[in-house]
């Protein structure tokens, strides 16, 4: 059935009518700049005959709307041609006066018989001969105006001009008044053929002083009742906009509500008699129940005598995906939505990433100073996300829809923070350092008088006795580090090997979901040939340089041998006669991990392949070898090479987060230690609102950005493509809030 065939495909024109009509209104009250009431988000729902009532009143409003702006549009061009005459008359006024003063000079400085006759100088003006024509022009077009006249007649008129002053109310358009004295009809008939041409408003002109000042009288006298009736009809307009502008957002609301009603029935199939409506639907089996309650309260409403019946059927379709939400879990969703939707029954990664993402954030950013301004914001908005949610803003709306995502980053950037023991670029000495240089000094240590004083740079050394107590520092890294010379030495390997270790862990545990999946789909297949050889190469090459980290930790300053140069002569099986190994059997364990993961290649290239096609085959004769093959190499290519490039790309932990530090150190040296040095208040409040502008603008929000971005892309390519497909699509039921929120 085609769209214009369904049930209620009026209904939903009329709702359109209504919306058209709607938008209108809400153009008119923003032209008068009159504020729209919030709705009152009422939860019925309107009936059709209520619906029928709507629409009467809003075409009502809207024809008495457009009357009015007709007859505001006819008075305001009455308006303007009469502030037009008003300022032409004005020209001829002072021509008449202009002529007058001329002819009495000539009078006074005349004598002979023809002087009396010189003196009626209206009359002269006035004689028969003498043609006038009076009109308005726009300012742009008479200087061609006025060329054609001089082209054409030369010397043998007289032309006057003024620039409109008085304009009405919304006018761009200048307008110029001139006057033209002629002398035969003839001529006269010429000009008027020209000022049709330029589009000129020609005037009556009056001829005697007495006639100009009555119609001027009279026109003032109109100017006055129209602008009188002008401010009536606004005022009228704006009564009725007053009061539509308490009702238009309920009247939106109401008619969305019962527009996305009706597009719902007409994917419904009604019988030919037009009294059942049959729906196939998707519904979450928690709310079957809610469904039918639902359901037989509106046929008892509706008073109907035949029960609605729900019944459960079999589909051979892929159902949608329904992840269920709260306020909290919302942002983390929508993070691992925008990847891609997780199939039906496929494991959603939301809830783990509610705790990574912040985490591997947090390890980039970590500074319990910018930890803390974060958490404060993220604070701040869940306190006023009301008043937030009502502007249409769309960074505010962001901020309010992340707002526990950045109160969770803050919370775990203060956790790292103490782990780094960094607070703007500076460390805490809590429980006290594990370093002493006391014990350094004679007679215990080497150091005297003389060595402070010919030395720049000293040494701890832990053989000393006293000079380290054997127990590291209760939380995070020791203080005495903060001012070590080889503080970024020890930090830079230290955060290095932190990242492999948390990159490791994290696709190991994004393999281990994978087998989750297969499980719940019942595919021994793939836990055993898939699952299985992935997780071995991967710990075989990758979990075993994690291994040599930890070993080398536990090993302390013993343990000397780069392990760097250890897993490459592993990979390459570089073994000289003389090495020395940091463990007894290392060589055969490294030759053993290498040959085992190099043996799980062609289980998934070549043993997975041919026992899908086989299991295929028995199913359907449409399927190729060679798809299979392809299919199973490019997964177990990306799989090896991703091992490599996934563990690579988790050093940008160990990047960001010394970007980050050094930069907050290069903050605090070049502000903040030349304002505490200056010894001047002044310059100390200067430099700190300095200091705080460039902190919360680059180290908050750029670097906090930026570590956003790197932590994103780590849960969406290092992570959620060891097991996540994301091929689903979001189930969307009507949703009467989604509406509103949408529209207001």
């Amino acid at each position: 059935m085609s769209l214009s065939q369904r049930r209620f495909v009026n209904e939903v024109k009329k709702c359109e009518e209504i919306e058209r009509i709607i938008k209108f209104l809400e153009g008119e009250i923003l032209r008068c700049n009159i504020p729209i009431a919030t709705g009152s988000h009422s939860k019925e729902t309107q009936c059709s005959r209520d619906t029928l009532e709507l629409e009467c009143e809003v075409k009502e409003l809207e024809q008495e709307l457009k009357e009015i702006n007709c007859n505001q549009t006819t008075l305001k061009r009455n308006l303007t041609e009469l502030l037009e005459i008003s300022a032409l008359l004005g020209v001829i006024h002072d021509f008449f006066q202009e002529a007058e003063m001329q002819l009495s000079c000539t009078d006074l400085q005349s004598d002979g018989p023809d002087i009396a006759h010189r003196r009626n100088s209206i009359s002269t003006i006035t004689a028969p001969k003498l043609r006038f024509i009076a009109g308005v022009i726009k300012h742009d077009r008479f200087p061609a105006f006025e060329k054609v006249l001089w082209r054409l007649f030369h010397e043998n008129f007289l032309l006057r001009r003024a620039e409109i002053q008085q304009q009405p109310e919304n006018s761009i358009v200048k307008k110029d008044a001139f006057i033209i004295c002629v002398q035969g009809e003839k001529v006269q008939g010429k000009i008027r053929k020209i000022c049709e041409g330029f589009s000129v408003s020609l005037c009556p002109c009056p001829n005697t002083l007495h006639a100009q000042e009555e119609m001027k009288c009279n026109i003032q006298t109109r100017i006055k009742e129209l602008q009188m009736i002008l401010h009536q009809c606004e005022e009228f307009c704006t009564a009725v906009l007053n009061k539509a502008a308490n009702r238009v957002t309920d009247w939106s609301i109401q008619v969305h509500k019962m527009k996305s009603i009706y597009h719902t029935l007409n994917l419904c199939n009604i019988d030919i008699t037009h009294r059942l409506t049959i729906a196939e639907i998707w519904c979450p089996v928690l709310d079957l129940g809610h469904v039918q309650r639902a359901l037989t309260k509106a046929a008892e409403h509706a008073g109907s005598s035949v029960r609605p019946v729900l019944n459960r059927i079999q589909s051979h379709d892929t159902p949608p995906t329904y992840n269920r939400m709260n306020r909290f879990t919302a942002g983390f969703q929508q993070i691992v939505d925008t990847y891609g939707v997780n199939s039906y029954q496929e494991i959603n990664p939301a809830p783990y990433t509610m705790v990574t993402f912040p985490f591997l954030f947090a390890v980039m950013f970590g500074d319990c100073g910018h930890g803390l301004i974060m958490t404060l914001i993220a604070g701040w908005i869940i306190m006023n996300e009301q008043k937030l949610n009502q502007q249409k803003n769309e960074i505010v709306s962001m901020l309010v829809g992340g707002r526990y995502i950045v109160l969770l980053m803050g919370l775990f950037s203060i956790y790292t923070g103490l782990i780094y023991n960094d607070c703007f670029s500076k460390s805490f000495n809590i429980f006290g350092s594990s370093w002493s240089v006391r014990a350094m000094f004679w007679p215990s240590g080497p150091w005297n008088n003389q060595t402070l004083h010919s030395s720049n740079h000293l040494h701890l050394d832990p053989a000393v006795p006293g000079v380290y107590s054997g127990t590291p520092y209760m939380l995070g890294i020791d203080p005495v580090w903060n001012i070590a010379s080889n503080k970024l030495s020890f930090l830079n390997s230290y955060k290095m090997k932190m990242a492999v270790i948390i990159g490791v862990c994290h696709m190991t545990f994004g393999l281990t979901l994978s087998v989750v999946n297969y499980i719940h789909f019942r595919n021994v297949q793939n836990v055993l040939l898939r699952f299985v050889p992935e997780l071995i190469f991967l710990l075989s090459l990758f979990g075993y340089l994690v291994f040599l980290i930890l070993f080398k930790w536990c090993m302390g300053v013993q343990c000397d041998s780069s392990i760097l140069l250890i897993f490459i002569n592993m990979m390459f099986f570089n073994y000289q006669a003389d090495e020395k190994f940091i463990y007894s059997g290392q060589k055969a364990v490294q030759i053993f991990l290498v040959v085992q993961a190099l043996l799980m290649v062609p289980i998934m290239l070549l043993i997975k392949p041919l026992l899908t096609y086989r299991r295929q085959e028995k199913i359907t004769d449409q399927v190729s070898l060679s798809d299979v093959f392809v299919c199973e190499a490019i997964h177990t290519i990306e799989h090896c090479l991703g091992c490599v490039s996934n563990t690579a790309s988790y050093l940008r932990l160990w990047a960001l987060s010394l970007a980050h530090s050094e930069l907050s150190e290069v903050l605090w040296r070049m502000l903040m230690c030349i304002a505490l040095r200056s010894g001047s208040s002044l310059m100390l409040t200067l430099i700190f609102c300095c200091f705080v502008l460039l902190s919360v603008s680059v180290l908050i929000v750029m670097e906090g950005l930026s570590a956003f971005l790197h932590a994103l892309r780590l849960h969406w390519v290092e992570f959620q493509s060891k097991f996540y497909k994301g091929a689903g699509f979001k189930f969307t039921p009507l949703s009467f809030k989604s509406k509103e929120t949408q529209q207001w």
